[in-house]
């Protein structure tokens, strides 16, 4: 997928920039087909994998932000000593500020070859029915084409809580592709001083209140500071509807959340669709210790919920 976002930040704050992706591979390869990095004068982001492989290709791209675009073929095993036995294609292809403005709004199509012909009628097709909704775009190369869709969220998970563990499960889950994320707390200063673009800061003195423009299929981690506000947000989110909704607490706090719910005129049904404790007990309390056990629930569980855990 071509994230035009960490494109964007990465020309804004160094200039120049260049990107490579993997078109196509024959054999083992370290990664996918679409699988890229951005290179610049002094740095680098992402990963291709394959360690000669990259560190090759990182030498490449840094002679390309003079040289310009590059196609290049890389046999692993004759050419990098790698046990991998196949052979990978890489485009480098610099970009600027300019350059941006060629990116379509659902997808980056270009002739790879630079063979200036008119755009392919299938490829065109490709791009006529994926707006049309009858098609779902995926990396491909076709008739010398090379057709990226853009780096879409497909789930959104909401973070309510700017504290030790709010901040350790955002930098865990920022990176995650096709994750957006939405992080709520009631006061600026509560947030770090930066996060990524893909992150979206929102401050809510009623975050309560701010529930209800949750989208509903939003996979929801509630760890503020409060046990009350923690409660209203259950309330507020069981009359919303969501995807997942996780509670961080004890056994004890869920137990008592559970009569309160139900108090409020919820059924024990609907209250049973929040898990709490969150994470994996067997890793720890420690505030990265939890959020890569939500992390590893998140990615291993299709629905994204979190299975109910003992975390006293």
């Amino acid at each position: 997928m071509f994230d035009l976002a960490a494109l964007e930040q990465a020309i804004a704050a160094h200039g120049r920039v260049a990107r490579v992706v993997i078109v196509s591979h024959a054999g083992s390869s370290p990664r996918e087909n679409g699988t890229a990095m951005l290179v610049w004068k002094d740095g680098q982001s992402g990963t291709i994998g394959g360690g000669a492989l990259e560190w090759e290709a990182v030498q490449r791209a840094r002679g390309a932000l003079n040289l310009g675009d590059q196609l290049t073929k890389v046999a692993l095993g004759p050419e990098l000593g790698q046990c991998c036995g196949g052979a990978v294609v890489l485009l480098t292809e610099v970009w600027t500020v300019e350059r941006l403005a060629t990116v379509g709004h659902d997808a980056y199509v270009r002739d790879i070859f630079s063979r200036a012909g008119d755009m392919p009628l299938k490829v065109a097709n490709r791009l006529r029915r994926a707006r049309n909704g009858s098609h779902r775009l995926v990396v491909e190369q076709f008739e010398g084409w090379f057709i990226e869709p853009l780096l879409q969220p497909e789930r959104h998970v909401w973070v309510w809580g700017a504290g030790h563990v709010g901040r350790a499960i955002v930098q865990v889950f920022a990176p995650l592709p096709g994750v957006g994320i939405t992080w709520i707390d009631t006061a600026s200063n509560r947030f770090p001083e930066s996060t990524t673009d893909r992150v979206e800061r929102v401050v809510a003195q009623k975050p309560g209140e701010f529930a209800v423009s949750a989208p509903v299929d939003a996979e929801h981690l509630i760890l503020t500071y409060s046990h009350a506000l923690d409660l209203e947000l259950c309330h507020r989110l069981l009359g919303r509807g969501f995807r997942s909704c996780g509670l961080i607490g004890s056994a004890t706090k869920w137990a008592r959340f559970r009569g309160r719910l139900a108090a409020l005129g919820h059924t024990g049904e609907a209250v049973a669709r929040i898990s709490c404790p969150i994470g994996d007990p067997s890793l720890g309390k420690h505030p990265q210790a939890i959020a890569v056990g939500v992390a590893a629930e998140f990615l291993t569980t299709r629905a994204g919920s979190i299975r109910q855990r003992g975390l006293a």
